[in-house]
């Protein structure tokens, strides 16, 4: 298995990811799914063996760097895949010298991200009727 992660500067296979976990399988609504931050984000791109197989944006609030939009193909499920590109995040805002990273997980997806050493903060957010957790860490 070859992985590689990097910032992609084709939008492209990033919103071709998106639209087939979040729309398709998660049913989210492709009209809220691409946004203005995607326009200033960086887009992490996971190719597994050469092919797309995930992605991740990249983008910082008020001094605090965020990590959003994280997904993987099923088929590159339970590789290493999602936990590779949250950690290709971090490696971004720790070399910006920021002291905190937050990302809004799914509650069903809370444990993957405590195991990364994320902590959960605030109560349940509703995004389309899935709960989400916002959840953080230092880089």
């Amino acid at each position: 298995m070859s992985l590689e992660i990097a910032p992609s500067p084709d939008f492209a296979p990033v919103r071709a990811l998106r639209e087939v976990v979040f729309v398709t399988e998660q049913g989210f609504d492709p009209a809220g799914e691409f946004d203005a931050i995607d326009d200033a984000a960086v887009h992490l791109l996971a190719r597994l063996d050469g092919a797309p197989v995930g992605c991740a944006r990249l983008y910082e609030v008020a001094g605090e760097g965020r990590i959003g939009r994280i997904c993987v193909l099923s088929e590159g499920r339970g590789r290493g895949i999602g936990a590779a590109l949250v950690e290709a995040g971090l490696a971004h805002f720790r070399a910006r010298g920021l002291a905190t990273v937050a990302l809004s997980a799914q509650v069903r997806a809370a444990a993957f991200y405590e195991g990364l050493g994320f902590t959960a903060y605030g109560g349940i957010i509703d995004d389309e009727g899935v709960p989400h957790r916002m959840m953080r860490r230092a880089p």
